[in-house]
């Protein structure tokens, strides 16, 4: 059960095993003085690929080789992934979709599953996310959907590991997070169940 440390103004979220207590107290503060609830989440910004290290490189060129493999007539929004484990090995991932939507699953889950599928036991400590859409220019790297986020943050929680994601679209630029439960700050997890 979590338990809330109160001071004049707020109520800060004490230590999870992803956040870390100073990270927490960052993320989420609830004001009682006006009943907010306030979540503050910063990305690096990375101008290119090149500045990446040679496993977020290769990851990023995985993931893009991807958007290739994406089933997306429906939506036309390709997504490629690609999970990197803690043994070093890169396993791809593509949103496949399906005309009955709810059937569809994202880019990120697959990568994500495909290696809990091949090494259950090792944690994942990269995910690369890459997306295009064949209507338009995505001039920006965007998040992973909230299913996603919650599946990411499992992932974590499952073997005490934060997983840094990369995100990016069309341009040069990329995002990097320190982990998903960054990207997920008020995340449902196993402590309330």
């Amino acid at each position: 059960m979590i338990k809330c440390v109160k001071d004049k103004e707020r109520s800060i979220i004490p230590k999870s095993p992803i956040l870390g207590s100073e990270v927490a107290r960052y993320f989420i503060k609830i004001n009682y003085m006006e009943h907010k609830v306030q979540f503050e989440s910063t990305l690096q910004v990375i101008d290119s690929v090149a500045d990446l290290n040679d496993k977020e490189r290769e990851a990023v060129t995985m993931a893009m080789s991807m958007i290739d493999k994406a089933y997306a007539p429906y939506s036309n929004f390709y997504v490629g992934a690609a999970a990197v484990t803690a043994s070093g090995t890169v396993y791809p991932g593509c949103n496949q979709e399906n005309a009955s939507y709810p059937l569809c699953i994202c880019g990120e889950r697959v990568a994500l599953y495909n290696a809990g599928a091949h090494e259950h036991d090792v944690p994942v400590v990269l995910l690369a996310i890459v997306c295009s859409s064949r209507d338009k220019a995505v001039p920006r790297p965007v998040s992973p959907c909230g299913a996603c986020r919650q599946v990411i943050t499992e992932f974590e929680d499952r073997h005490d590991q934060p997983i840094t994601i990369l995100l990016k679209a069309d341009g040069d630029t990329l995002y990097k997070s320190e982990s998903g439960a960054k990207l997920l700050p008020f995340l449902f997890d196993a402590s309330v169940l």
